[in-house]
Parts: C-alpha cells; sequence; structure tokens
C-alpha cells in the first residue's frame, strides 16, 4: 500500500504546480481534500483557481473524488482621509495625484470619491463616461488607465444633476462606496468633502481611517478651517500624517518671475506649531490645471509638479511603512 504520506506529498507537490502555496492537501483513502487561500483575490479570480486545483488533484494517482474548500483571511487595508476645512484648496486634485504616485511606488491602491454634493474625480482620472457595474447588489469600481480603480458619486447620477441629499442618504452612498468589491487594493485613498459634516462622521465612525491628510492654501483664511478639520480627526483619534501646502508660489510663464498670490510658508508654519509633520508644498502653476482638466493628472508626467506629488506621497508611503 502507498505510504499516506508520500501520497500527501505528491498531491501538494501537483497543487504547487497551479496555485503556488496556496493550496494545501491530504488525501484519505481514495478522496483528495483541498484548502485554497484565496485571501487578496478578486472575487472574478476565485472560479478559475478552483478549476485548476480541482484537475490538478484529480490527475494524482490513486484520487477518485476531489472536495475543495475556498478560504479567506479578511485584508487589513489602509484607508488614507484626504480633507480640508474648506473648498476650493485643491484637494481633489491632491487625492487623484496622491493615489496614483502611491500606485507608482508599488501599492494597490483604490480611490473614492467621498466628495458626495462635488465629485470630480471621474474628470480627474479620465472616466468621465464609465459607469461601475455591480454583483450581487455589491459594487465594482471603474477601472482608471493609471492603474488606480475608483468609484464616486459622479459615476452614480446624470452628469449635471444636483446632488440635493440629506445627511443619511449622503453616508449611506458612502458606504456602497466604501463597501465595495475593491479586491486586492492594500491602500484606499479617500476624497473627503470639504468640511466636518455628516460624511466625515460617518467615514471616521464606520470607517475608521488609518490616518489623514490635510490640504489648504497657504492664507491666514484657509488655514482656520484646516485647524478645523484636523481638531475633528484628532478627537476621534485618528492620525494626522501630515499638512500639505497647495497653490504655494506662482511663476509667471513669460518672465518666470515669482510670485505668492496666496501667501506663502502658511501650512509649514501651523504643521510645526501644531507639532505635525509638513508633507510639502505644491506650485501654483497652469500645468496643473489643464492637465487635471484634461483627465491627466501631472503626477503622470515628468514636471516640476509631478515631483512635487511624487515627494509628498514618499512621505505618505513612508508613515504607512512606519505603522506596518
Amino acid at each position: 500500500m502507498t505510504d499516506p504520506i508520500s501520497r500527501d506529498a505528491a498531491l501538494n507537490a501537483a497543487l504547487s504546480l497551479v496555485a503556488g502555496t496556496r493550496a494545501t492537501g491530504r488525501i484519505e483513502d481514495a478522496r483528495a481534500s483541498v484548502i485554497v487561500d484565496v485571501s487578496g483575490l478578486d472575487e472574478a479570480d476565485h472560479a478559475p483557481l478552483e478549476d485548476a486545483v480541482r484537475r490538478a488533484a484529480a490527475m494524482v494517482d490513486g484520487v477518485d473524488t476531489v472536495r475543495v474548500a475556498l478560504t479567506s483571511q479578511r485584508q487589513k487595508r489602509v484607508t488614507i482621509a484626504v480633507g480640508s476645512g474648506k473648498g476650493g484648496v485643491g484637494k481633489s486634485t491632491v487625492s487623484a495625484n496622491l493615489a496614483i504616485a502611491l500606485h507608482q511606488a508599488g501599492r494597490r491602491v483604490g480611490l473614492v470619491d467621498a466628495d458626495i454634493y462635488g465629485p470630480s474625480q471621474p474628470r480627474l482620472m479620465g472616466v468621465a463616461d464609465l459607469k461601475p457595474t455591480a454583483h450581487n447588489k455589491v459594487l465594482n469600481p471603474v477601472q482608471t488607465p493609471f492603474g488606480v480603480p475608483l468609484l464616486s458619486m459622479g459615476m452614480l447620477v446624470t452628469a449635471d444633476q444636483a446632488i440635493a441629499w440629506r445627511g443619511p442618504m449622503a453616508a449611506g452612498a458612502l458606504t456602497q462606496m466604501m463597501d465595495a468589491n475593491w479586491g486586492a487594493a492594500d491602500t484606499l485613498v479617500m476624497d473627503l468633502p470639504p468640511g466636518t459634516g455628516d460624511v466625515q462622521l460617518t467615514m471616521i465612525q464606520k470607517y475608521r481611517p488609518t490616518g489623514a491628510v490635510i490640504v489648504s492654501t497657504p492664507q491666514d483664511l484657509a488655514l482656520i478651517d484646516a485647524r478645523r478639520a484636523i481638531d475633528l480627526f484628532v478627537k476621534a483619534g485618528v492620525p494626522i500624517i501630515g499638512l500639505i501646502e497647495n497653490m504655494a508660489g506662482y511663476v509667471c510663464p513669460s518672465c518666470g518671475e515669482v510670485s505668492d498670490p496666496f501667501g506663502t510658508g502658511g501650512a509649514e508654519a501651523a504643521a510645526k506649531e501644531l507639532g505635525l509633520p509638513f508633507l510639502g508644498r505644491i506650485p501654483l502653476d497652469m500645468r496643473v490645471r489643464v492637465a487635471s482638466d484634461a483627465g491627466q493628472p501631472p503626477v503622470t508626467g515628468n514636471g516640476p509638479e509631478a515631483v512635487a506629488f511624487k515627494q509628498i506621497a514618499g512621505h505618505v508611503a513612508g508613515w504607512i511603512e512606519g505603522q506596518a
């Protein structure tokens, strides 16, 4: 009679050829029992992997029947909230470019446009005409040209339609997007609406972010509101990854002279005063506006504005690794 250990070894050798270390099995009498770990795989990949495992096990000498069980460990996903105390500071542009830069750095990133009342990510990410699908009432994010899947209210309502929703409806929309099929994504970047209202409270209470990034322009009025956003996260126990100063410095395309219409250094000074990291500044540059309107986030280029976004993403990635 064949040694049971040898039979199990033959089975696991066959499984490793099609599933690597994801599948392990044993043989009892003429039945092979196989456990397959599908953690981190998209749901669409489960059935093909199960079929390959089943065929491999059936080819092993002495196996007449095959039983396969799929198992999955709940993935711990990093969630980065990008917030601001007020609108008009470029928070959505920062969120899009941060998500892409983190993807470029090797992370599996998804982008949630939680700015329910002013969704702009479909335009920024070049997918304004695409709609998400759903399976068993669970949304499937739209794939973008930059390797970052996206969900946004802008994909779920008619273009130019006013989203006049009360808090519970907005919170329900956020829940649908956060509970979507994000597959193997290990990081979600959440573009929050400005202020400290219902959507922010729902997100913090139900989907506590791993950390928060605060975006502000340099002038005092913007920083006053940025401090309120910081206070909300601090009171909720959400770590502040750092502050970003956007629209900092304008270079005249004709003469090259640098001016500061919104001031400069305000966010950096506020970060120092509050004992928070300063992640970097992004220039007020026509190229950022033109590229963003065209659905080509500046970080995908090679100009100085791309360097600024990548440096900021490097700080955020370093913070994430430090948490791990």
